[in-house]
């Protein structure tokens, strides 16, 4: 089922805001690709999802090596018969304002402060494409 990710229902955000752990799927230079399981936090006010990485891992890798084209994401939950998709270009923010609030934005959803982490970087989706079944 097709969703405005600007404009989700009061059941899908909902869905967004449990506790659920995620996968982010990101392409691989040759095309393949490359699902990992993450954290996502989901702001349709902004239009974004936000997933807090390493800046040395493969998913953040994946996200750079495309630039300056703007990269295809996508990040995914379920839980039984509920699932929900958020779709969108990738890029990688390292400035500490947006590091910060994607941090915050974890702890407010997962329910505990990532350790510090000198080499935090933030892969923020701008969204297009929502869908799911919550």
């Amino acid at each position: 089922m097709a969703l405005d990710p600007f404009d989700p229902t009061p059941e899908y955000l909902a869905f967004w805001r449990e506790r659920h752990v995620c996968t982010l799927t990101t392409l691989r230079p040759d095309g393949t690709p490359h699902v990992v399981p993450v954290g996502v936090t989901y702001d349709p006010g902004a239009g974004v999802a936000r997933v807090i990485s390493n800046k040395h891992s493969k998913k953040v890798r994946n996200v750079l090596a495309a630039q300056p084209d703007p990269v295809r994401a996508a990040v995914c939950q379920m839980e039984g018969r509920r699932w929900a998709t958020l779709e969108g270009r990738a890029r990688v923010l390292t400035d500490e304002a947006s590091v910060a609030e994607a941090v915050a934005r974890y702890a407010e959803r997962y329910g505990r402060t990532p350790s510090p982490n000198p080499d935090r970087v933030v892969i923020e989706i701008a969204l297009d494409r929502a869908m799911g079944r919550a």
